[in-house]
């Protein structure tokens, strides 16, 4: 396969478990911390918002957890997803790495969220809920939660980040032909948006706000609970599926990755596509995994490892992570899904144990590679997705200067067909590339509360 551009799996090679990276960290992940008690949390604590089953998968130290039949048909509408040798891009570059990209932007919803939204919305319905709520940022969880509780019958309600709300009118659409509610966070439906709005009328909201309304909906309804798009256990082990065809598909062109790149919010993608990589590395094999963010919302980069709320409101488990406090409010940059305060607890120690490297890149250079991608390879990167494609280009073109013949591949979460605007502004100049000062990072970590850890 040698002079592929595509590299695919026939259905029958669509994994049929995912892969589970707890039995394999270098050490145990700290347990969540009760938000009213400081004490770790039961599974009986975590029942009024997830269904038993999601709770079993966020504790499991089982490598291997079968794929249920009903969620393998519907992930058959799409899977298994190609990987693309990116050569007019490398030809672009006139590098000598050898460029691919994992391409999850061909799922119903234009992304890699519905791998998770899937299961969730299956494990929700066989637990008789009738009802999910759920926040989004750029809309890509939204829209593919409103897809995936259509397709099992299930209401939903989406608290969408004000800013993208007004930003992102065309996600909002998509939310609502698959059947979905939605408004724009922080709203007057509940206490938490409520306190917010009284603070601070013109709130953009954030994803932590909008949490904090879904968190309190769920648990305000007996028939509702509520769906997380990133960030906990069980999202990230039904992303593996990524990382497992992608491994495939590098066997299949011959080919061993020497970079993997992608982008960071919450965890969820760039997880998914490197965790079934992480025992290779544990074991001495020299690849890099490159998680990159936004300068304006930079957790990894400037964040503290310690326990924080995973929302505004302190209403969930209190998590080890990177964090900038729950209480930081990021600019409204166009990159909705990279603007969460927090990242992934098992993302978060892999970084803290230096297996995961990470950067930060403001908006301008972003969007310059998104531009280059998209007049090379002809797909129009979302935003979130840009940055993984500025990471890549960099690793290219290093290579270009030592001559290196690197494998590098990146994970494409999702297309910007619905963030034109985005592009509207890049184009015109109107893109500002914000950098929050240290001090009102360091402002907002010396806000949380001091817990063990």
């Amino acid at each position: 396969m040698a002079d592929s551009y595509r590299i695919l799996l026939g259905e029958n090679e669509l994994p049929q478990q995912w892969y589970n990276v707890q039995p394999d960290l270098p050490r145990p992940l700290p347990p969540y911390l009760h938000p009213a008690t400081g004490k770790p949390v039961t599974p009986d604590d975590m029942l009024p918002i997830f269904p038993m089953e999601l709770i079993l998968q966020e504790v499991s130290q089982e490598r291997w957890i079968e794929i249920p039949d009903e969620v393998l048909d519907i992930y058959r509408l799409w899977r298994p997803s190609p990987l693309h040798r990116a050569r007019r891009l490398e030809k672009l570059l006139k590098t000598p790495a050898r460029i691919y990209f994992k391409n999850e932007s061909v799922s119903p919803a234009g992304s890699h969220k519905p791998n998770t939204a899937v299961p969730q919305a299956y494990y929700n319905k066989m637990a008789g809920v009738t009802r999910l709520a759920t926040e989004t940022g750029a809309g890509q969880w939204g829209s593919a939660l409103s897809f995936a509780c259509n397709a099992f019958g299930l209401g939903c309600t989406v608290y969408m980040v004000k800013v993208s709300y007004q930003q992102k009118p065309y996600r909002r659409s998509m939310m609502q032909i698959w059947g979905s509610e939605v408004y724009p966070s922080p709203t007057d439906r509940t206490d938490s948006g409520r306190a917010i709005l009284a603070q601070d009328p013109e709130s953009p909201g954030s994803l932590g706000i909008a949490i904090s309304e879904a968190v309190e909906d769920a648990v305000k309804h007996e028939d509702t609970k509520y769906a997380l798009g990133s960030v906990l256990n069980h999202v990230l082990v039904h992303q593996s599926i990524v990382g497992l065809e992608t491994k495939k598909q590098l066997q299949l062109a011959g080919e061993k990755a020497d970079v993997l790149v992608g982008c960071v919010g919450g965890g969820s993608n760039f997880a998914g596509f490197c965790f079934p990589f992480v025992p290779d590395k544990l074991k001495g094999d020299n690849i890099r995994m490159v998680a990159v963010e936004p300068t304006s919302c930079p957790t990894f980069t400037k964040g503290a490892y310690m326990y924080d709320f995973g929302d505004t409101a302190g209403l969930t488990p209190l998590m080890l992570m990177y964090t900038l406090g729950h209480s930081f409010v990021p600019p409204g940059i166009h990159a909705g899904g990279l603007r969460y305060h927090g990242d992934a607890p098992l993302l978060s120690l892999l970084v803290h144990e230096k297996v995961i490297e990470a950067r930060a890149y403001p908006q301008n250079p972003v969007f310059e590679a998104a531009i280059a991608f998209a007049r090379t390879e002809g797909i129009v990167p979302a935003p979130e997705t840009a940055h993984a494609i500025r990471a890549g280009v960099d690793e290219a073109l290093k290579c270009k200067e030592t001559g290196e013949e690197k494998c590098i591949v990146i994970a494409f979460s999702g297309h910007g067909f619905l963030d034109l605007a985005a592009y509207d502004n890049f184009i015109g100049g109107n893109l500002i590339d914000f950098e929050y000062p240290d001090s009102k990072i360091q402002e907002a970590i010396a806000a949380i509360p001091k817990f063990p850890g």
